[in-house]
């Protein structure tokens, strides 16, 4: 699969993101400057035009779907995630924190800026051989990427790609992923 950056996304797809993800400074913390994506998800034609596009990672050139699984990372990777397995007819897998999913996992910690992460999946979620699609909103570091595909090789699963709403291009994630095909939509 040829990798997909914003210069290949239909121009009313990015128009919408620039329309409708709004800049919050100092959010979280002073010095951070926040994308929020609710003004996009309320837009129901951009919302779906959004979900349309990432769900293209999920089929070949002639359309056809060619992944088993969808996986969505928390949080904000669920809203994208669950809605492109439905386009894809394909089912939905969360990849959750540590503690939040209730049956056998496995996990895998990984350093942040600030400290470190821990990424659960279910340990049945996806069966051996099926191929997955990693959906989250923002590539920054990699470090959710990396650990999530970690997780989907953990249960026998093959990553085919990840599709991400915008990558922050002043950040490492492209390195950090590795070969994994990547489609984002747009890029900070």
């Amino acid at each position: 699969m040829p990798e997909i950056d914003a210069d290949a996304v239909a121009p009313s797809v990015q128009t919408a993101m620039e329309r409708l993800i709004r800049d919050v400074p100092d959010y979280p913390k002073p010095g951070v400057l926040f994308k929020d994506i609710t003004p996009l998800l309320a837009d129901h034609d951009a919302f779906t035009s959004v979900v349309e596009t990432l769900a293209a990672a999920g089929r070949d050139a002639d359309g056809n779907v060619v992944v088993d699984k969808v996986v969505g990372m928390e949080a904000r990777g669920f809203i994208l995630a669950a809605p492109v397995a439905l386009a894809l007819g394909t089912g939905f897998v969360p990849v959750r924190k540590a503690g939040k999913l209730p049956c056998e996992t496995h996990a895998v910690s990984y350093d942040l800026e600030y400290g470190e992460a821990t990424l659960e999946i279910h340990a049945d979620a996806i069966a051996p051989g099926e191929r997955v699609l990693l959906i989250d909103d923002v590539l920054a570091t990699g470090g959710t990427v990396a650990a999530t595909r970690e997780l989907v090789e953990k249960c026998g699963g093959v990553p085919h790609a990840v599709a991400v709403l915008m990558e922050l291009t002043f950040l490492p994630g492209r390195e950090t992923i590795g070969d994994l095909p990547l489609v984002t939509l747009g890029q900070v």
